[in-house]
């Protein structure tokens, strides 16, 4: 089956995100823009996907538990993870390698964790947006350690994209997809790579109507998965 997805959408958690962007809010907008699977995908948390999973079903959506890590490099990577366990798992991981500084939401933003329903539930008070310990080199195989997926965000921007930052793309690094932001922008070295292009909104006016589709075999976390993996 075919289905329509953004599987880049930051919410009031990441602190660049409005604080509109709750889950309720997103997993309701998506529903509007006609979209079929989404991933909420936060600065190196994943603190947020059970409240995204629970608000997508109300709205008959498919929330893929994610993150969006940033490597030692300062190059963002999407990780999709296949269940809210491994999601788990992984945020204390990328946790553990965050430096502990704390935030100055005055100057990057709020850092608000929301449960189901939107309701409150705490700040987040290390900032979020500081550069883990994990270098690119490290993510693919680190994401399939546990059951995910890692591709390059936004490869197409001038900062924070393994091509700005490291100039170049380096095919030891595992990836068998990437996403690119600019939806007409090529990447013919890449022809034989999986390419994916999603919203990266961190508002609500910037989600996109549904475009985008991705072949998938079942409605689940774990084919999305499978179809951006390097054994497929």
């Amino acid at each position: 089956m075919r289905a329509f997805y953004d599987l880049h959408i930051h919410s009031c958690l990441s602190p660049c995100g409005d604080t509109d962007m709750t889950p309720g809010n997103i997993a309701g907008m998506a529903a509007l823009c006609g979209l079929q699977i989404i991933a909420v995908a936060d600065h190196n948390t994943c603190r947020h996907c059970p409240a995204v999973v629970a608000a997508a079903r109300e709205h008959g959506l498919l929330a893929v538990p994610a993150m969006e890590l940033t490597t030692a490099e300062e190059a963002h990577i999407l990780c999709l993870l296949p269940d809210l366990d491994a999601a788990a798992a992984f945020s204390d991981y990328v946790y553990a390698r965050l430096p502990d500084i704390k935030n100055r939401a005055d100057i990057f933003g709020e850092q608000t964790i929301l449960g189901e329903g939107d309701e409150p539930v705490g700040v987040e008070e290390r900032l979020l947006l500081s550069a883990t310990s994990i270098s690119v080199y490290d993510t693919a195989p680190l994401l399939k350690s546990f059951g995910g997926v890692a591709i390059p965000a936004h490869i197409d921007r001038s900062s924070f994209s393994v091509m700005s930052n490291l100039g170049m793309w380096d095919d030891s690094w595992g990836f068998a997809a990437y996403e690119v932001y600019n939806r007409g922008k090529d990447y013919p070295e890449l022809n034989e790579l999986k390419r994916i292009s999603n919203s990266d909104a961190h508002n609500l006016e910037s989600m996109r109507d549904a475009e985008n589709e991705l072949e998938i075999k079942t409605m689940s976390a774990k084919s999305v998965i499978e179809q951006l993996r390097v054994e497929n």
